[in-house]
């Protein structure tokens, strides 16, 4: 008799969270989506927060789906990065976890900057500089932390929520900005520096360690029994994807594509020399202690707010007719860098690359057509110019790159990627992160041997798309010119 069993996977969004139920055995990997919510960032006087609450509601409605189609043998979280909720002395949340997008922090990293030098701090972090990490949004709360004596990054937020345990998973610890890359530990003397107290911060926790089981009304409310484990996984939504590529080896490159693309390597120790630190590569964690060497590009957030943008003006914004008229539009007709930071807020996104394309002293997309084709291949530009400089730095050769995530799916970006690239891609899983949110679970209950056999299970198991490169190598090369060094 092969041993099946069935795992549900939490995974929240920046737009949207889901729960899914998945079942692993031997040759087996079916995923199937129990409940899905939107994500919906409130909009209160004193900023942009999310609504905890709601998503709270979501992960039950989703979990009382997984115990009527049978149960689940544990379940898992994953989220974004950097953002958190703050509790009190009673475990109570203090008020709304804000939003990374949230513009408090402007101005805030030089403040932290003048305490530790950008060079200190990545020696120790080995992070990317974004303008809303973790370290950055505590250096804005001010007062706020004053009243605190915890801090749980959301997917910890949510495990407390389902178990009553705290504790921090260090896939997600590694974004903020007070991990030690080296150490493994969180950093005491950078906290010391930047005045944060190191008793905020919760016991480190690894994919695959216990972290609970149901509290009874959490058992009550979804109709899960109380014994149902709640198993710590890669709860960095990346870190999930990346667990869940269907290969390995020194030569295999990733971008997971969603809201932002992720592009980069996966490695056995960070790189944390200064020329990585001024092409502002960041060192996050993965499973089993391997450093995820990437950078962030903005990703399919510009499609997803030109298409807002247009159906709340009444224009058509469904993506199907939006690629063909992507396909039919001219190449190259404007080039843009998709990590301006005008283009990190919400808003019409369409008006802000035309604004930007006047600014560059380029003539405008004419058609939404063209502004498609635009944002997909400044995303295809950003991939290929961003795994070309982290294998220069890692000292690495790329054979192939995997695309996963939602953008997987697009077939026009993936086209572009491998022309972009001169790569072969290997498009998909689409679900990479609640597939490595699973697997993770898998092995910790002993039906995965090791991260090998996962990606094998992966691999044999989920519909992938192949691309070879083609298209106009000069054209590419050209376009790159517009933007400037990398």
């Amino acid at each position: 008799m092969t041993d099946t069993r069935t795992f549900a996977a939490v995974d929240l969004g920046a737009t949207s969270g889901r729960v899914m139920r998945a079942r692993v055995g031997p040759g087996l990997l079916e995923l199937a989506e129990a409940h899905r919510f939107p994500n919906t960032p409130l909009r209160s006087p004193d900023g942009l927060r999310w609504d905890f609450g709601a998503l709270h509601r979501g992960v039950l409605d989703g979990l009382r789906a997984v115990a009527a189609a049978g149960g689940a043998h544990s379940v898992g979280i994953d989220t974004w990065a950097v953002d958190y909720g703050l509790l009190d002395a009673d475990g109570a949340l203090l008020d709304q976890p804000y939003h990374y997008r949230d513009p408090r922090t402007e101005g805030v990293a030089e403040r932290v900057r003048a305490a530790v030098g950008p060079a200190d701090h990545y020696a120790v972090t080995g992070l990317q500089h974004l303008p809303f990490n973790t370290v950055y949004q505590l250096a804005a709360d001010g007062d706020r932390l004053a009243a605190a004596r915890t801090l749980l990054l959301m997917p910890d937020l949510l495990v407390h929520r389902l178990t009553g345990t705290v504790g921090a998973e260090v896939t997600n610890a590694s974004t903020t900005g007070l991990y030690d890359a080296r150490a493994g530990t969180w950093s005491k003397e950078l906290l010391g520096r930047v005045g944060i107290d190191p008793a905020l911060l919760p016991p480190l926790r690894r994919p695959g360690d216990p972290a609970g089981t149901l509290l009874p009304h959490v058992a009550e409310a979804t109709g899960l029994p109380t014994t149902t484990p709640v198993t710590a996984v890669a709860s960095h939504d990346t870190a999930s994807a990346v667990a869940a590529v269907p290969a390995e080896g020194p030569d295999v490159a990733y971008v997971s594509c969603g809201t932002w693309s992720l592009a980069g390597l996966e490695l056995t120790a960070p790189v944390l020399t200064e020329e990585s630190r001024a092409a502002n590569f960041t060192n996050e964690l993965g499973i089993d202690g391997t450093t995820r060497y990437l950078r962030n590009i903005m990703g399919l957030w510009l499609l997803t707010e030109s298409q807002r943008t247009w159906r709340e003006q009444g224009l058509p914004h469904e993506l199907g007719p939006l690629l063909a008229a992507a396909e039919r539009a001219r190449p190259f007709a404007a080039v843009i860098d998709p990590d301006a930071p005008e283009f990190l807020a919400p808003g019409d996104m369409p008006a802000r690359i035309a604004a930007y394309c006047v600014r560059t002293g380029q003539r405008p997309p004419e058609d939404q057509g063209s502004v498609v084709r635009t944002v997909l291949e400044a995303l295809a530009l950003a991939h290929a110019r961003t795994l070309r400089r982290a294998a220069a730095l890692a000292g690495r050769e790329i054979r192939t790159v995997h695309l996963v995530g939602g953008g997987s799916r697009n077939e026009l970006l993936c086209r572009l990627t491998a022309d972009a690239t001169g790569l072969p891609v290997v498009a998909g899983p689409a679900e990479a992160t609640a597939l490595g949110n699973v697997l993770v679970q898998a092995r910790a209950h002993g039906l995965v041997p090791d991260r090998a056999a996962m990606r094998r299970l992966v691999a044999t198991t989920q519909p992938l798309r192949h691309y070879t490169p083609g298209g106009d190598r000069a054209a590419w090369d050209a376009a790159e010119r517009r933007i400037g060094p990398a």
